[in-house]
């Protein structure tokens, strides 16, 4: 399997969409001097790879995203300072969007786990995301509360907020819950990947403060409301 084969078509798909439109946020963000002017802070804590510089396994893995979308997100760039790490993310991502849990749930989980750690980076790439795969304004929203209409869905979602805040400690009853919601023990095992990968993401953002290359959205915000 190729780098560009790893990368789950559904997932760049929608990320294409987004930043082929011509949105002020993004163009203000690619624009570093006006971002700061408007006071949004662009300075990341780790460095970045420059496609056009990459070599060997870097170039490989950095192609291949450029491959399936047409840019680089700045994430990307930023764990390509690790090959290790950005095959490994993109291998997890990969594998689990073949899993038996739809894309929606999946943006829903990552939007909770953004919430519960704080991450301004992936509540943007994934209320973004989220849209492009059928999540509603207000469902996001919610989803970052850790509620969904949806009975079993909420059910999920509020698993995924045990998982974060109990650091995977679950009670007997929070994993009773779940059961009853109707999910199985396989779809418990990857709602736990699902965090786990998120987790990944929230926790390297923090540490590298990756510059948002998304139409911003404040953790604050959901307070603000």
């Amino acid at each position: 399997m190729t780098s560009s084969e790893v990368i789950t078509p559904l997932f760049f798909n929608a990320l294409h969409s987004i930043f082929r439109l011509a949105n002020p946020v993004l163009l203000l963000l690619r624009r570093p001097e006006k971002a700061a002017a408007k006071g949004i802070k662009t300075m990341q804590r780790l460095a970045t790879v420059n496609p056009a510089e990459a070599t060997g396994k870097t170039k490989q893995l950095l192609d291949g995203v450029q491959a399936k979308l047409g840019m680089t997100p700045n994430l990307m760039k930023t764990l390509a300072t690790a090959p290790a790490a950005l095959e490994a993310y993109l291998h997890f991502g990969a594998a689990l969007g073949t899993g038996r849990l739809d894309a929606k749930f999946r943006e829903q989980i990552a939007l909770a786990v953004a919430q519960a750690n704080s991450c301004e980076y992936c509540l943007s790439a994934h209320t973004a995301i989220g849209k492009m795969v059928g999540l509603t304004p207000e469902e996001s929203t919610h989803s970052r509360e850790a509620h969904a209409t949806d009975a079993k869905r909420n059910a999920g979602l509020q698993f995924v907020q045990s998982l974060v805040v109990q650091r995977g400690e679950v009670s007997d009853e929070a994993l009773a819950r779940v059961k009853a919601a109707g999910f199985t023990d396989g779809d418990i095992a990857e709602i736990v990947a699902n965090v786990a990968v998120n987790i990944f993401t929230n926790y390297f953002n923090h540490v590298a403060r990756t510059d948002v290359d998304f139409p911003v959205v404040p953790v604050s915000s959901l307070v603000a409301k």
